[in-house]
């Protein structure tokens, strides 16, 4: 733990159902553009690595896409790397990313995550390519997708611990009244929980409201050791340091069924989570975390979160987040970026994101309507397909 990576800058696009203006290098080459200004930086010269974040292919209409992503933001010819990890890629990227400074491979590396999944295709074809993954074989062939799989562990946790869909609507409710203090997330609302269940039916119990966004955009984050940020980025010195202290990673089997009958929760969460404590010390994550940026793909996901991620027992989630522990002024405040729900979803770029709310918490940069007073740690939870693969990722404040 001697080469613990410091975050040194980051940089972010609003976040979109469609950026008519611009391809999937215009909104990389925009998120620079930012994290330029954000660490006072005249070009990237410096870095010694490059690790690359998305998940399609298909969305982004270009195969090795990397290649060209890192020559737009001109760091050739410096090394890189894609990570591809399904809605987990942004958050394994920066796993990833960990390991190479921790390892001494390098000493600042660019994290940088795009997708272009809005509405550049339609949403038939969208639930075409998510599908491809899941299981081909088994799932997708019979007209499995991943609405569905959630739904159904929903109902399980519903059956089993009583949960109701007033109290996930919370969940869409806060999360999207969040992002009403983010000016770069794609869908604030104001809104109400007789609004989410009288909105269209999708899978039962979820309904259209209940359901995150597909989105464009692009979000960066440059990784270094302590003394190459404060060598190289002029911001550096101005802002508290906040470190990438911890990171956990779980699996579990890619279809559903072979989990029956546990279906309520998610065993790779729980994993992943266990890991991260004990990489960073933390006994009990209710009381010494501040601030946290929960995969809220669907509404209930979150409540199924923060059961595995131990801030409240199995099965009072759903109850626990009702009472309003979870909001802003409440005892550990969420997806205060606005989460997948509000701020959007850019396969990519999400996981970027999450520590991107979490660094600007930690600095005390965030907008006051939505900052955390005297926030000094903070986790990102981040997972693919139904918690196929999940990450946890640990950031402290340190001064």
């Amino acid at each position: 733990m001697m080469r613990v990576p410091v975050i040194a800058g980051v940089g972010m696009t609003r976040f979109a159902s469609e950026r008519l203006d611009c391809n999937a290098r215009d909104l990389l080459a925009e998120a620079v553009l930012a994290l330029l200004a954000d660490t006072g930086m005249s070009d990237l010269k410096a870095v010694q690595h490059g690790l690359c974040s998305y998940e399609s292919d298909h969305f982004n209409r270009q195969m090795t896409l990397a290649a060209i992503l890192h020559d737009q933001i001109g760091l050739l010819p410096t090394p890189t790397v894609r990570v591809e990890g399904g809605g987990a890629t942004g958050a394994l990227a920066l796993r990833t990313a960990w390991a190479y400074v921790q390892s001494g491979l390098c000493d600042s590396i660019l994290v940088y995550g795009v997708e272009t999944n809005g509405r550049g295709v339609s949403s038939q074809t969208a639930n075409q390519l998510f599908a491809l993954s899941a299981d081909f074989d088994w799932e997708m062939m019979i007209g499995g997708t991943y609405t569905g799989f959630y739904a159904a562990m929903m109902r399980a946790h519903m059956q089993q611990f009583g949960t109701t869909p007033e109290q996930f609507a919370h969940v869409a409710v806060r999360n999207r009244r969040n992002a009403g203090f983010n000016p770069l997330a794609q869908k604030p609302m104001d809104i109400t929980t007789a609004d989410v269940l009288a909105s269209r039916p999708v899978a039962e119990p979820y309904r259209l409201l209940d359901c995150s966004l597909l989105s464009d955009g692009a979000a960066v984050i440059l990784l270094a050791t302590e003394d190459w940020a404060r060598a190289n980025t002029p911001r550096f010195a101005q802002r508290p340091v906040v470190c990438f202290t911890a990171t956990g990673c779980g699996t579990d089997t890619m279809r559903l069924g072979d989990r029956y009958p546990h279906i309520t929760n998610f065993r790779a969460k729980r994993a992943a989570a266990q890991q991260a404590y004990q990489m960073a010390g933390i006994t009990n994550p209710l009381d010494q975390i501040d601030v946290a940026e929960l995969y809220d793909s669907y509404s209930g996901v979150e409540i199924q979160a923060v059961e595995d991620l131990g801030f409240v027992a199995e099965g009072t989630g759903g109850a626990s987040i009702a009472s309003g522990m979870f909001d802003l002024g409440g005892v550990l405040p969420v997806n205060t970026s606005g989460g997948l729900l509000g701020r959007g979803a850019p396969v990519g770029a999400t996981g970027i994101a999450q520590a991107i709310e979490i660094a600007l918490q930690l600095w005390g940069e965030a907008d006051p309507r939505r900052q955390v007073a005297g926030a000094r740690r903070g986790l990102t939870d981040t997972h693919a397909g139904i918690a196929t693969i999940s990450v946890v990722n640990i950031f402290e404040r340190r001064d």
